[in-house]
């Protein structure tokens, strides 16, 4: 079995224009992302290996965040997608992205509502 590298976000809170129903158009609304992102694994990491050999998780960040911009999106799933896209769009050794968002306006007793995403590099 070869070895795996995964960096993750986990219950990550930002707040995007998204929905189709008139209660939900027209301000943000609350989303929790979780991303997990499978890189190309080199072969070792030692006490100096640089940055360059990963990746910076604050990408991950930024992905949910400012790189989704102003837009509003109907559906969270084109969120998800816009996320998966511009993490393989900022690094070759991306091979797979996975997104979960949960909804949290629609949780009315503690429950996850909302989907997951995974991609792997075409």
């Amino acid at each position: 079995m070869a070895d795996s590298l995964y960096l993750e976000l986990v219950d990550f809170e930002h707040d995007i224009h998204t929905g189709i129903y008139s209660e939900e158009t027209g301000r943000p609304q609350p989303l929790r992302f979780s991303v997990r992102v499978k890189l190309k694994e080199q072969q070792f990491y030692r006490p100096d290996t640089p940055l360059e050999q990963s990746k910076n998780y604050m990408d991950l960040k930024f992905a949910c965040s400012e790189g989704l911009g102003d837009a509003h999106y109907k559906l969270i799933e084109a969120v998800a997608d816009h996320v998966c896209e511009t993490l393989f769009l900022q690094d070759a050794r991306v091979e797979e992205v996975q997104v979960k968002i949960v909804k949290l306006a629609l949780s009315e007793a503690n429950e996850q509502i909302g989907i997951t995403l995974t991609r792997e590099r075409r």
